[in-house]
């Protein structure tokens, strides 16, 4: 296993914290569960999805493609 360190808001940390006492896990293992499960999904996406940036995003992303691409100040 490796050692990391990561940054969260206070917000973010007192929930997550929260659900992994919930739970009867440490926090590590909570954050070692929640990478897993992302992880999971990302390769269930396949090259392809992932690439096309279909794997994650706004439902509304298709309607306001313009401002997602060129962004608000061009439109």
């Amino acid at each position: 296993m490796i050692r990391t360190q990561i940054s969260l808001e206070s917000e973010v940390y007192e929930e997550a914290k929260i659900h992994a006492a919930e739970n009867g896990i440490s926090l590590a293992e909570f954050c070692r569960q929640s990478v897993t499960e992302q992880l999971v999904k990302y390769r269930k996406a396949g090259p392809i999805a992932r690439f096309a940036g279909i794997y994650d995003g706004d439902p509304n992303d298709s309607s306001t493609v313009d401002e997602v691409v060129y962004g608000k100040r061009f439109l």
